[in-house]
């Protein structure tokens, strides 16, 4: 594959500016108050929060944390209500206003950061866990893609863990995203243990039975085609590639 050049990154980088500036900030979708958004997110922190205890990390005090793409912080002060030490927290972020809101909405000791996750700024094995929520599929140049991919091994040590959400699936009514598989995955991140499991119920249906059965939404969201988003971890240098875990 060929390396991303810098003109390549600043086109890719517009579009996604561009692609966010379009996005309604206060949908009600993404409300609280919500029941399929409350159903989406205690679902998935539960899964996340099995997957750091299935791999020893339940002791968050001591541990560097990064995110890419960390938007207004929201994963940055889950981690410090799991028991994160503000101070240990990063999170980088291409869109401007986000890290401003971040850094108005998170403590003050976490450092937030403007920049690329194509490009980032820490020395190699800086952090115990790295973190990815719907970034990838958010970027539509592949070469960008892997160089990001790339940054967050190099910057996670050689026991730590990328923690990884995304589409596997593309949206239809969302041009602007395009779903990670399995094998693009593996891809990205070459002689590494990953292991993966599909969450997240389609997300229109999950919204159209949340107010009325959440058991519906909760034994739905066991058929792993009616999943939209792939959990995982990634190791560096590990022997052991594409394990699947077991459901929870």
């Amino acid at each position: 594959m060929d390396s991303l050049s810098p003109e390549s990154a600043g086109v890719e980088e517009a579009r996604i500016r561009t692609a966010y500036a379009k996005r309604q900030r206060d949908d009600v979708r993404y409300s609280w108050f919500s029941p399929g958004y409350l159903f989406l997110m205690q679902e998935r922190e539960r899964r996340l929060l099995t997957l750091l205890r299935r791999h020893g990390f339940t002791f968050l005090d001591t541990y560097k944390i990064l995110e890419i793409g960390c938007g207004t912080g929201y994963w940055l002060r889950e981690f410090i209500k799991w028991g994160a030490r503000p101070e240990n927290i990063t999170g980088v972020d291409l869109l401007s206003d986000r890290v401003t809101e971040a850094k108005t909405l998170c403590p003050e000791a976490v450092q937030v950061q403007c920049g690329s996750a194509a490009t980032l700024t820490f020395p190699g094995a800086t952090f115990d866990l790295v973190l990815q929520s719907t970034v990838f599929s958010s970027v539509l140049d592949s070469r960008m893609q892997q160089q990001m991919a790339s940054e967050m091994l190099r910057v996670v040590k050689s026991d730590g863990l990328i923690l990884w959400y995304d589409y596997h699936v593309n949206n239809p009514w969302n041009a602007d995203v395009r779903g990670v598989g399995r094998r693009a995955i593996h891809q990205l991140f070459p002689c590494c243990s990953i292991q993966l499991q599909r969450l997240t119920l389609v997300p229109p249906l999950l919204r159209l039975l949340a107010p009325y059965s959440w058991l519906a939404c909760y034994v739905l969201g066991k058929v792993p085609w009616f999943c939209t988003h792939y959990l995982g971890v990634i190791r560096k240098n590990a022997n052991v590639m594409g394990e699947k875990l077991p459901r929870p």
